[in-house]
């Protein structure tokens, strides 16, 4: 018979207590425990040395933390924190988590729970490389068809094994254009793509949330193959475990380790104009007065790609045939209180001034025309070229565009299966950037746009809409948005999903191009739309009008795509009152800019988030589990997008409500009666074409005020109108005096003080008007 090998890597040998860190020594390897603060912990496993983390770009550092002892006997080492307690097995090392009451948060895989598998890492050779080169709609792509490699070191694969219990449901890992609902028997591929934003970490209902601190492509699996999430390559396995206390408290964990999400200015929080796209400074000087003649709020207008000279694709500079006076332009946009984004891009072409300097200074990715973001110094050149040719201009704002860099899937021409894409993905990718930070370009990207233009310009806040997103990226101005959708019901439905687990990821802002970016049906698989008349198809308009009215309640207000001009007068038809029901849409919007604002305050002071899954505040509840067609706009206000057309196309419902679910443990007001419901029930609400229902928790304040022009033009007093709970309570956010810090305060109807002078109350005791809570810096 065979013999086996007994498996013993995995035994504990010995326990040592060094500084704030618990030192384990295996038979096969080492790990390192360091507790994070009273109720998280981090995790790192590696055969050699531990890694330095100035190479770890997704977490800050963090403040020492001290108060945990450990203790052992025959079969266990136990690790105690005030709030948290890990239990190690000594023969296999498998851990499990528990609450502070005793209660079991997650286990480990009984056995092998953790392996590393060692892999060598490989760069390309310096010299000529055998390319293609392909059209897409990002523009030209190189695809290396052959080249030589040389190793440059080793590092590991890493899998790390869980048993979830059978009850509990996970969100987050980033935005999927799938639609996930609880990732639960999912398999998850999380590399950076067009559509596909990967964030590696996940909470559970039950309060806990696993961060997985890699920059290489990962895989979650919860299927037949066991629940498991793996990594590519990285230094060693290095992971945290945050008990949350509940699902909110996990993310508040997460921006902990991975830092504090950079407060926006105001202006961001009103309607971004964007079209693919504005081709002269006379068309955009004309789109921002028609706004204002019409007076539709616009606080925004984007330019697109090409404002460089024809062939000089990403060119920092102003094409002057086209924009002869970008200071007068941008002059003028202020005087009207509308800023001005501009598209830029990492990929240079030949001609381009811009990528002349990057080869002089070796300061490019391998075989690549795409600076490369992970060298300091490529950052700071970078940021050179777009200070002295456009900031310098009166830019307000970037759209950081194709910062994934590398999408091999736009470059098929049938859309490929996930698994597919996933490894062309890393072998495309690895070979121009090291495959331990494949994911991570976006990231360095946004780090150098906002460390070059705070350095620059200290006073003014930097804003940045990229396409991709990692862990950290919070920390430097940054808007994620969708990437190149289609148009169509489903996509929209699935995008709301999207959302969602990208902001159950910890990532406070997000956005979509409104109508989809695509909206006709191209030869390209990508380019999928249902509407090849456009807005001549009033299907398309009600699509549309829907779209927009859910883009109204997202954490940033955005319209953009190609096919159709997104101006809102293009929507002004005989068929329906769509325009009419935009630009009521677009005035509910600046009307609840207090409430908006305040969100965003609390996201940077209290780590919250603007938009979130309502598992996140109903965990309880577990009707709410799987229902990801509604939402928690802040913790007030439940948002119901419309996702079905009502009034034109083949598929129309055959009337105009729409299912709400009003969940348990509180009670409900519809928005615009006023009426109150019980929670806990379905009911049908009025969703006729100029209305997206909303409902109000109750025990909530609405801070609003009149609509306006622009968030610079809105006057300073507030209606505030409140939504009492069962015993006529209410809660409330107050200005703490930084400007956009909160406080939590809990008042009656009987009395409410606001700097200690009572407010009248109106005679309808649902509103009064008060100070401003919010103001904004600049």
């Amino acid at each position: 018979m065979l013999e086996s090998i007994p498996y013993i890597d995995m035994r504990l040998k010995s326990a040592e207590r060094k500084g704030d860190a618990l030192e384990l020594v295996l038979e096969k390897g080492k790990q390192r425990i360091v507790p994070a603060d009273e109720r998280s912990v981090r995790v790192l496993y590696s055969h050699g040395e531990f890694s330095d983390d100035a190479d770890k770009p997704c977490i800050t550092e963090l403040d020492a933390f001290s108060d945990w002892d450990y203790e052992e006997d025959g079969e266990c080492l136990y690790l105690n924190l005030p709030k948290l307690r890990i239990v190690i097995d000594k023969e296999t090392n498998s851990f499990s988590y528990y609450d502070e009451d005793g209660s079991l948060l997650l286990k480990e895989r009984e056995k092998r729970s953790k392996e590393l598998k060692e892999i060598p890492v490989y760069s390309l050779t310096e010299g000529e490389a055998e390319k293609e080169y392909i059209e897409t709609a990002d523009g030209r792509k190189e695809v290396i068809k052959d080249a030589g490699k040389i190793q440059t070191g080793t590092a590991y694969q890493t899998r790390l094994h869980f048993e979830f219990d059978k009850d509990e449901d996970l969100y987050g890992l980033g935005q999927h254009e799938e639609g996930y609902h609880s990732l639960r028997g999912n398999v998850i591929y999380n590399n950076q793509a067009n559509r596909t934003i990967a964030i590696p970490f996940f909470v559970s209902t039950k309060g806990y949330g696993v961060f997985v601190n890699t920059c290489s492509p990962s895989i979650f699996n919860d299927g037949c193959e066991g629940s498991y999430f793996y990594t590519e390559a990285d230094s060693e396995m290095d992971f945290f475990f945050i008990n949350g206390g509940d699902m909110n408290g996990a993310v508040r964990g997460f921006r902990k380790i991975s830092g504090k999400a950079a407060m926006l200015p105001k202006w961001v929080f009103g309607y971004i104009q964007s079209q693919e796209r504005y081709e002269s400074q006379k068309e955009i000087l004309e789109v921002a007065d028609e706004y204002r003649k019409r007076g539709i709020g616009l606080d925004c207008i984007v330019l697109d790609w090409i404002s460089w000279p024809d062939g000089q694709w990403g060119q920092k500079t102003f094409d002057e045939n086209r924009f002869p006076d970008p200071d007068e332009m941008t002059k003028k946009l202020h005087e009207e209180n509308v800023h001005f984004m501009i598209s830029i891009w990492p990929n240079m072409a030949e001609s381009c001034e811009n990528l002349k300097e990057f080869k002089e200074k070796k300061l490019l990715l391998s075989h690549m025309n795409s600076y490369n973001a992970l060298d300091p110094e490529a950052r700071k050149l970078y940021w050179k070229q777009a200070n002295e040719g456009l900031f310098s201009h009166g830019v307000d704002a970037w759209w950081c565009d194709n910062s994934e860099p590398i999408c091999p899937e736009w470059m098929e021409n049938v859309r490929p299966e996930n698994s597919k894409n996933y490894e062309n993905y890393c072998r495309s990718v690895s070979n121009h950037i090291p495959a331990p930070y494949m994911n991570a370009f976006g990231l360095y990207h946004a780090m150098g746009i906002y460390e070059g233009q705070r350095e620059t310009a200290p006073d003014k806040r930097v804003v940045n809409l990229t396409r991709s997103g990692y862990p950290g990226q919070q920390r430097y101005g940054t808007i994620l948005w969708s990437g190149d959708i289609s148009a169509s019901w489903d996509t929209m439905r699935r995008q709301i999903a999207a959302g969602l687990n990208f902001c159950a990821s910890g990532m406070p802002y997000w956005t979509i191009d409104i109508g989809a970016f695509f909206v006709h049906n191209g030869v390209q698989w990508y380019w999928m739309g249902d509407y090849d008349k456009g807005a001549e198809d009033p299907a398309y308009c009600e699509l549309f009008v829907r779209w927009y009215q859910w883009g109204a309640f997202l954490p940033v207000f955005r319209g953009h795509g190609t096919d159709v001009r997104r101006e809102l007068w293009n929507f002004d038809r005989k068929e329906a009152a769509f325009y009419e029901a935009l630009v009521t849409a677009n005035r509910r919007r600046y009307e609840l800019m207090p409430y908006i604002y305040s969100l965003a305050g609390r996201v940077h002071t209290d780590d919250g988030l603007i938009i979130k899954p309502l598992v996140y505040d109903f965990t309880g509840d577990k009707n709410v589990r799987d229902i990801f067609d509604q939402y928690m706009f802040g913790d007030a206000m439940m948002v119901c997008p419309v996702t079905e057309a009502m009034y034109f196309g083949k598929n129309k419902k055959d009337s105009t409500t729409r299912s709400v679910y009003l969940p348990a443990g509180c009670d409900w007001y519809d928005m615009y009666t006023d009426e109150k419901y019980e929670g806990g029930r379905w009911i049908e609400a009025d969703a006729s074409l100029e209305k997206i229902p909303v409902f109000i928790k109750a025990g909530a304040v609405i801070p609003m005020t009149e609509a306006a022009l622009s968030t610079a033009e809105l006057k300073d007093e507030y209606v505030f109108h409140i939504y009492p709970g069962a015993d006529g309570s209410f809660t409330m956010y107050e200005d703490a005096g930084d400007g956009y810090g909160y406080e939590k305060g809990e008042y009656s109807l009987t009395e409410y003080r606001w700097d200690d002078k009572k407010a009248e109350l109106s005679e309808n005791g649902k509103s009064f008007l008060g100070k401003s809570v919010v103001h904004s810096k600049r």
